[in-house]
């Protein structure tokens, strides 16, 4: 069970109870009023992110190894549909835990991402072969 879905609500009602407690009514006003905005704040960045992704191609990334280097364990979905400015091709099944997804750049290099639960378990960075007379410059 995710312990964040338990915890943030027990902490809400807490931080109201202690303003009560210390304020009266107007702490409780400014309290919950602290909470909305956090929550307001969160839903804001949520939409920005969304919006910046329905403007790209599902699965596309300029640079995968770019993405590669940035991705660290357990940042959330939306943290990585942030930085690839795109929403992921999904691999696996829907609602099928872990969730895999997909971002490919123009030179066909992917990044193949494992979300357990929402959160970035593992990544694999899978680069073509270049064919050895692509690599090799011309002769003068």
């Amino acid at each position: 069970m995710n312990l964040q879905k338990v915890v943030l609500p027990i902490l809400g009602v807490v931080v109201v109870a202690v303003a009560y407690r210390a304020y009266g009514w107007g702490g409780v006003a400014l309290a919950v009023g602290g909470i909305v905005m956090w929550m307001l704040l969160h839903f804001t960045r949520m939409m920005k992110v969304l919006q910046r992704a329905s403007n790209r191609p599902v699965g596309y990334v300029d640079s995968a190894v770019m993405l590669n280097a940035k991705l660290q364990p357990g940042v959330t979905l939306l943290h990585v549909m942030a930085m690839t400015r795109a929403l992921g091709e999904q691999v696996s099944p829907k609602e099928q835990q872990p969730e895999l997804y997909r971002w490919t750049d123009g030179s066909g290099s992917h990044v193949t991402c494992e979300f357990a639960d929402g959160k970035l378990v593992k990544w694999e960075l899978f680069r073509p072969q270049t064919p050895p007379e692509a690599a090799a410059p011309p002769a003068p």
